[in-house]
């Protein structure tokens, strides 16, 4: 599972930054070219619950082959567009399919113990981080040869079909699946009653995800299960998780807004240096990945302790990063932020399925998805205002949305820790 995610961002990474570029190419004006990147943004926003929540309806195996398998037409379409329609017409496909790291997510918090799920998630996002780190250096040299968008385009539909086959060769067992999802809820009653008490809408769900034989039942018998699924997670529960979720990735997105135009207005560095410290954090932001496992272990697997005290660190080194004297403070401020964002996204997500409950993983992974979505619409535009007033406007916008979210998690302590002690009690 993480070499199919690796391929997959590395793809992605490959045509993605040259994707303005070949739009204005083919005559679209800046205007044009905005709304359509924009067009994808909202198609994401609304696709990723129902796609999450059909993920859990006919099975991680069956759904995970459809995304791969449509997000290679849309690139093979992308890179043929001759036209700005045919352009826009290829964004559909990805737009509303591009969701295989969120369902590659929910198939592997199917797999591994609460336990372990910091730990593999983390290894999943260093490995899905090394493909966008390495994958914009290989684009940038193809798109210099004779034909070079289409040619990165192809590569990467290229990747989505080998995907696709590494995805259909692993070794599915559902009825494996099935039994130790069965042993896990014989062990975790207590855990299962906890959620059931938070969550009762989840609960209808058949446990299994993939387990599930009904891939090819009628399309609206599916459409009125994904719907009432949906509706149970609206009325549960969880939205202080969404909240923070939503206010952090706000608060971190209006850090890196303007970051390029802010040193060079701050401290006179060129955006050259601004890209290599990017680079740099990206760099650092997989080897915390990789330290998921012993800071977990050091926090005695208490996923809120975690997520508060990161978050606690990331406001600070914004707000350290606003007011930063000198560009070797804002060095710093990157360094330690690439650690606490990494950390804070991975345990934000085990929240999540540690409250709403493993029989709706994919459910609650796209609902966490269409929250970040609405973060990526929404911060652009509180960059653009609080820029108004000063360069250091957003960051420290920024810091008073990841204060709240702090005030929000420090409201809901009892909430998140008795779901830790049961979920401890039960390992």
């Amino acid at each position: 599972i993480f070499l199919p995610s690796f391929q997959d961002l590395f793809g992605v990474s490959m045509v993605v930054p040259l994707m303005n570029l070949r739009i204005k190419s083919l005559g679209a004006s800046h205007t044009v070219a905005g709304i359509i990147g924009s067009l994808y943004g909202i198609m994401q926003l609304f696709s990723s619950t129902f796609v999450g929540c059909w993920s859990d309806i006919v099975g991680r195996r069956y759904s995970l082959l459809s995304c791969i398998l449509l997000s290679a037409l849309g690139y093979f379409l992308l890179g043929t567009s001759t036209t700005v329609f045919l352009f826009a017409i290829s964004r559909v496909p990805v737009g509303i399919f591009k969701h295989t790291l969120s369902i590659s997510k929910a198939l592997l918090s199917d797999l591994v113990s609460e336990r372990d799920r910091p730990l593999v998630m983390g290894r999943f996002n260093a490995a899905s981080s090394v493909g966008f780190i390495l994958g914009p250096v290989v684009g940038g040299y193809l798109t210099e040869l004779e034909d070079g968008f289409y040619q990165t385009s192809f590569i990467c539909a290229s990747i989505f079909l080998l995907n696709a086959g590494l995805v259909w060769m692993l070794p599915w067992s559902e009825e494996t699946t099935g039994n130790k999802e069965h042993q896990q809820g014989k062990k975790g009653t207590d855990s299962f009653s906890a959620k059931a008490n938070c969550d009762p809408h989840l609960n209808s769900a058949p446990n299994g995800a993939m387990a599930s034989g009904t891939p090819f039942q009628s399309p609206w018998t599916q459409v009125a299960t994904v719907l009432t699924r949906i509706k149970g997670i609206a009325c549960s529960d969880l939205w202080d998780i969404f909240l923070v979720r939503l206010l952090m990735s706000v608060a971190i997105l209006l850090y890196y807004s303007n970051f390029s135009l802010a040193l060079e207005e701050r401290f006179g560095v060129k955006p050259l240096f601004a890209g290599y410290l990017m680079s740099y954090s990206s760099a650092l932001g997989v080897l915390a990945g990789c330290l998921l496992g012993p800071i977990t272990r050091l926090y005695q697997h208490n996923t809120y302790r975690i997520l508060l005290h990161s978050s606690t660190l990331t406001c600070t080194l914004i707000l350290l990063y606003a007011s930063a004297p000198s560009i070797w403070m804002v060095i710093l401020s990157s360094t330690f932020l690439a650690f606490s964002t990494t950390i804070g996204r991975t345990c934000i997500i085990d929240l999540e399925l540690t409250i709403g409950g493993n029989e709706a993983s994919g459910t609650l992974l796209g609902v966490g998805q269409s929250v970040t979505s609405v973060g990526r619409i929404v911060a652009p535009l509180l960059s653009g205002i609080a820029q108004e007033f000063s360069p250091c406007g957003p960051p420290s916008l920024g810091v008073g949305l990841a204060l709240g979210a702090i005030l929000i998690m420090n409201a809901n302590k009892q909430k998140y820790c008795s779901h830790g002690n049961v979920k401890l009690k039960k390992q």
